[in-house]
């Protein structure tokens, strides 16, 4: 960007002019038409001096002098009119986009940037390369919400300010294609928000397992292994999506786990009678509750009712439901559902280990996802999202918390027949009713094009770094203001670290790159920028090594011991029943003797 650094001095009234010393050069132009968005500049260039000419380049904010005020613009085309000649002067036709108005403070006070124009200018008007204290004008917020994210692709001298509150308040979306820097803005972004806001706490839904290594002082690894999320805070549908594993469910036996969840919770209660289950439906219990119960006693109610079934045909309902559910208790990847052998309320120990309440230093959490079945994560993310929200909501105020979802097209497409719809709702929530409460929503994705609009359209703040595509393109372009839209152009073509940023966020939609981040605090550099010194002392490669965690999902396999060690039980801890692995088939309860049944096809259960 070319900005005046020369003397200048006031005019009687009250407008900056140039210096009768400076060269002619820098009065550039004419207004010769304008409208009310645009307007179209006539200059002149010399062939022996085409360096003139790239005063006004794409992408160059230019300024208009008026009687009180400066009008400024942002090039979007240059074109000469005819042909070029290298020994005269060229007339030259440049169209901008009027973006503003900058005035001159009072008494020497800084000049102030307003969007919008309230005086257009007039044919004739002088037209010319805008002045650095201009510049840092338009792109200034004001207050202690300011925060500095990167500098001035126009000027680096500028610093880049976005305010912090508004774009957490009104959720933001940074979006570009792989290999532009995007997860390095969001670190960067996210470094800021918890300097400027030490009370808020970030749950970030990392597919690749990559931003706990980015934040090894501030964050906590949440994974299949340490995550402690009792089956019994799931809702019937995050529950079904689990035991079904992704694929469609059978209506008939999702209707009959509808009926024995709450018979089950009650049972957990003390409500063992029928009297006593049917108040407990007539208090609220339902199968969305989030109360305790255990599965043991949903098998044992569900045996109890296929020996008072009339007709055989429901029999084989009852029984692929039964096979199902111990098939879910089973599988070691559902550990952190079914794992715990004491069911108790742990609501609370469980959620303040998630939203790190209290944070004790670490408002992270980086929840890895990668390995995961896709069906477990489609079912904790849609709880993780509606505790979220909840959290914030009961919370009255209390609690600022921001969801952030890397690759965000995977649980909110576009195409509603795809992706877990309980997790689009709960995230849908969220961008909807969040910031009332305090629940802030961070997209990012690298298709945009492939993301509910409804989504993209509540993020307030957008950073758009390179996009080579053309659908995702036109989806940036409908969602920022017509004065600023020739702004986009430049997706296609701009560099590492490079982006757009529009929106509530900023004071006017502006070309920035983001701060340089030291290499540690890069998302998953450790493994992708290694020198090839350090992966040739690595030592030997370990195949056998790589197969064991391909086929344990990459854990570790001794910790299956536990889900798989002996049928023998333990006491009971204080405070209530013990939920025993689905492979002991053990009764509820250790004092009671063991029941074993034979069923009509010869087997026996218990």
């Amino acid at each position: 960007m070319f900005v005046d650094r020369e003397s200048e001095g006031p005019e009687p009234g009250g407008q900056i002019v140039r210096d009768a010393a400076q060269e002619a050069a820098r009065i550039l132009g004419h207004v010769i038409q304008c409208d009310g968005a645009h307007a179209t500049i006539a200059t002149t260039a010399a062939g022996s001096k085409s360096q003139e000419a790239g005063q006004w380049s794409v992408g160059k904010f230019i300024s208009i002098s008026l009687a009180n005020t400066r009008t400024v613009g942002l090039v979007h085309d240059v074109h000469v009119d005819g042909s070029w000649h290298e020994e005269a002067d060229n007339r030259m036709l440049v169209h901008v986009d009027l973006i503003g108005e900058v005035r001159d403070g009072k008494d020497g006070a800084p000049p102030t940037f307003d969007r919008g124009i309230a005086q257009y200018p007039h044919i004739g008007a002088i037209a010319h390369r805008i002045r650095q204290r201009d510049l840092a004008a338009i792109y200034e917020i004001g207050g202690n919400d300011a925060v500095p994210i990167g500098n001035l692709s126009q000027d680096e001298s500028v610093l880049a300010h976005i305010a912090m509150g508004r774009t957490l308040n009104r959720h933001f979306a940074v979006v570009g294609s792989t290999g532009v820097g995007k997860s390095t803005a969001v670190s960067l972004l996210l470094r800021k928000a918890i300097e400027a806001r030490p009370n808020l706490r970030v749950l970030i839904l990392d597919p690749h397992n990559e931003f706990a290594s980015a934040f090894p002082d501030k964050a906590v690894t949440l994974d299949s292994d340490t995550l402690d999320l009792p089956f019994w805070m799931f809702r019937l549908e995050e529950l079904v999506e689990v035991l079904y594993l992704g694929r469609d469910p059978i209506v008939e036996e999702v209707e009959l786990l509808r009926d024995l969840i709450p018979a089950a919770k009650a049972e957990h209660r003390g409500a063992g009678n029928v009297t006593l289950r049917r108040s407990a439906e007539a208090s609220g219990i339902t199968a969305d509750t989030p109360i305790p119960y255990r599965m043991a006693d949903v098998m044992r109610i569900l045996d109890e009712r296929v020996g008072l079934l009339d007709s055989k045909d429901l029999r084989p309902v009852y029984r692929t439901l039964r096979q199902r559910l111990d098939s879910a208790m089973r599988d070691p990847r559902f550990r952190f559902m079914f794992g715990a052998r004491i069911i108790e309320d742990n609501i609370t120990s469980a959620i303040g280990r998630i939203f790190r309440i209290p944070a004790q230093g670490k408002p992270v959490t980086c929840f890895h996802m990668a390995g995961m079945p896709s069906e477990v994560v489609n079912s904790v993310c849609s709880v993780l999202a509606r505790l979220a929200f909840d959290l914030t909501l009961w919370g009255k105020g209390q609690i600022e918390l921001l969801v952030l979802c890397e690759e965000a097209h995977r649980y909110m497409p576009v195409d509603p027949r795809m992706g877990f719809a309980p997790t689009r709702h709960a995230l849908a929530r969220i961008a909807k009713e969040g910031r009332k409460y305090g629940c802030y929503l961070g997209v990012v994705t690298q298709r945009p094009g492939e993301l509910d609009p409804t989504i993209f359209s509540q993020c307030s703040t957008v950073f758009a770094m390179r996009l080579p595509n053309e659908q995702d393109q036109a989806i940036i372009r409908s969602a920022i203001s017509d004065a600023s839209a020739s702004a986009l152009s430049f997706l296609s073509s701009m560099g590492p670290r490079e982006a757009i940023a529009f929106g509530d966020g900023v004071a006017a939609t502006m070309r920035m790159k983001f701060e340089f981040l030291d290499r540690r605090y890069i998302p998953g550099s450790i493994t992708r920028d290694r020198t090839a010194p350090e992966i040739e002392g690595s030592g030997d490669l370990d195949l056998n090594s790589i197969v064991e965690r391909m086929r344990n999902g990459g854990r570790d396999p001794s910790a299956d011991d536990v889900w798989f060690g002996p049928a023998t039980p333990t006491a009971p801890a204080a405070g209530g029943p013990e939920q025993r692995p689905s492979l002991a088939r053990l009764s509820p309860y250790v004092d009671e003797p063991i029941r074993q049944e034979r069923r009509p096809d010869g087997r026996l259960f218990g």
